[in-house]
C-alpha cells in the first residue's frame, strides 16, 4: 500500500501530526498536590496511515519521567476513532476506548470500575491543548485534573539550507 486509504487516521488526525512542546498543569487531588512539567508530545503515522500513535513525555521539576503512548485507528465499522493507550505507570492495557470528533475537539472517554475520565484534543492558532477531567463514583460532573498547552516544535532546517 502506497498512500492510506480514505477514511484513515492520518487523515482525520492531519492538524496533530508533528512535534509539539509546552507544559502540563495537574489540579490538586487526593493523589498529589498541583504541580507543572514540561511536556512533550508527538503524533506520527503509523501502518501507512492507518494508524497516528501519540507519545508524550511529562519531564517534572526533579526530572522524573512519566511517558506514554497512545494509537489511534480508524474502526471501518463506524465513523468513530478508536484509541488505545499504554502508560509508563506499570498497569496492564486496557480494552480500547472510542473517541469522537465534536466542532474539531476529539473527546476519549475512559470508563472503568472507579469512574470516567474524558480527554480532549484540539488544536487551535497552532496550539495543541489536551485537558482531562473525571468523574468518579456516583459524581454528576468531570472535574478537571489535567491541562497540556503545546505549541509545535519547527522541523530542522535543512543541511546546507
Amino acid at each position: 500500500m502506497d498512500r492510506p486509504l480514505p477514511g484513515s487516521a492520518h487523515e482525520a488526525l492531519e492538524s496533530f501530526l508533528g512535534q509539539w512542546s509546552g507544559t502540563t498543569h495537574w489540579e490538586a487531588t487526593a493523589w498529589g498536590p498541583a504541580r507543572t512539567a514540561v511536556a512533550e508530545v508527538v503524533f506520527a503515522r503509523a501502518a501507512a496511515g492507518l494508524a497516528v500513535t501519540m507519545s508524550y513525555r511529562h519531564t517534572d521539576a526533579d526530572g522524573v519521567k512519566t511517558e506514554g503512548v497512545g494509537v489511534f485507528t480508524m474502526d471501518p465499522d463506524h465513523p468513530d476513532t478508536l484509541w488505545y493507550h499504554v502508560n509508563s505507570m506499570g498497569l496492564p492495557p486496557e480494552a480500547p476506548a472510542r473517541a469522537s470528533w465534536n466542532d474539531g475537539t476529539l473527546t476519549i472517554e475512559r470508563r472503568s470500575d472507579r469512574g470516567t475520565a474524558r480527554h480532549t484534543l484540539r488544536v487551535d492558532d497552532g496550539e495543541l491543548t489536551h485537558a482531562a477531567g473525571l468523574r468518579l463514583g456516583s459524581a454528576s460532573e468531570f472535574s478537571p485534573f489535567m491541562t497540556t498547552v503545546c505549541r509545535r516544535v519547527p522541523d530542522p532546517a535543512p543541511v546546507g539550507a
